[in-house]
């Protein structure tokens, strides 16, 4: 039998076990209202604050802190994340009269520049309403996610946050002309403008076209130190020596001044209710992006196409971030920590 037909036929097999490990899975755990509900969730906090009192509580019974869950990789779209989701909640609250701040709870990596100016931007704009944001970072939130953080009036960590990680990353360039040259391989893209095709795979990369990424680089890179050092209210120059694209630990964050607070989320929220809107025994109402169970087409094409990439890296002889980058031209800046 044939390697090809062999290989055909494993592929095939492991599609039908993923299809199968699916169905059960669904018959043992169907799909719950739970999963579509959370925006539905809602408590009280300091309830148990001596400043608490019930007749006052029922002052502001109707009004209620937002708590905004930011989660997942910052771009347009993913399984976690949402840019429209996002955007769309945070103006909603803005403009609803019965909500009196926002409780960000953020747990990433970072991201895109652009959607990552665009959250930070529209809590901005939130807080010209003279309603606070308060942040609380959860595991990580570093780069893009401490990007976000500084539109808040207060940023609180947990004792194992990492967070900082100020700095930009853009796409990486694979040369692989020498490569091809020995296989064979001939790889021609028709383009106009010298620098057109800069950064493609079949390409050397030009001292003039690292300049030009460069200086894109760096220019994203002054506009996050500058938003670092106004909403901290660091000095510039202090700022530049912090943001070498490190991450911290939120003891490390606290004595640099990048957070105000290490605790837990319930100490924030008690913190916001009680002493920043004096409305101890506030509701909280959650707000977070309702996550959808992959199809089995996408877990299909899904497994199909790592299958494929890592036939196609072991057949090259070369790593399978090359094959992302030969499928994947994106020259954005990105507000990333580093991803293993």
């Amino acid at each position: 039998m044939k390697k090809t037909v062999k290989s055909g036929i494993i592929v095939f097999i492991l599609l039908i076990i993923g299809v199968g490990i699916y169905s059960v899975y669904n018959i043992l755990f169907p799909k719950s209202n739970n999963e579509y509900s959370e925006r539905n969730m809602s408590y009280r906090i300091a309830e148990n604050s001596r400043n608490y009192d019930i007749n006052t509580a029922k002052n502001y019974r109707n009004e209620f802190i937002a708590a905004l869950y930011i989660e997942g990789t910052i771009q347009a779209e993913n399984y976690y994340y949402s840019q429209k989701w996002i955007l769309s909640n945070i103006e909603s609250l803005k403009n609803n009269s019965k909500n009196v701040a926002l409780a960000i709870f953020i747990n990433t990596p970072g991201g895109a520049v652009y959607q990552a100016d665009e959250v930070y931007l529209a809590l901005e704009d939130y807080r010209t309403s003279g309603k606070p944001v308060y942040v609380y970072q959860g595991p990580m939130a570093a780069s893009g996610g401490y990007y976000i953080s500084c539109a808040a009036n207060k940023i609180y960590a947990n004792r194992n946050t990492l967070t900082g990680c100020i700095g930009v990353i853009m796409a990486e360039s694979y040369d692989l002309t020498g490569l091809f040259n020995k296989l064979g391989i001939k790889s021609t893209t028709i383009y106009s403008g010298k620098n057109k095709n800069m950064m493609n795979y079949n390409e050397p990369f030009t001292a003039e076209q690292k300049a030009i990424m460069q200086s894109i680089c760096d220019e994203c890179y002054d506009q996050f130190v500058t938003i670092v050092s106004n909403s901290r209210k660091i000095k510039y120059d202090t700022v530049c020596k912090l943001a070498d694209g490190r991450l911290y630990t939120a003891k490390q964050a606290l004595e640099h001044r990048l957070i105000d607070g290490i605790g837990s989320w319930e100490d924030m929220l008690c913190d916001l209710a009680e002493n920043e809107l004096e409305k101890p025994g506030i509701k909280v109402q959650t707000y977070k992006k309702p996550k959808k169970r992959q199809s089995i087409f996408d877990i299909m094409t899904g497994n199909a196409k790592e299958i494929e990439k890592a036939k196609t890296a072991a057949a090259l002889g070369v790593p399978s971030d090359v094959i992302d980058s030969m499928n994947n031209r994106s020259l954005m800046p990105m507000y990333l920590a580093p991803q293993n």
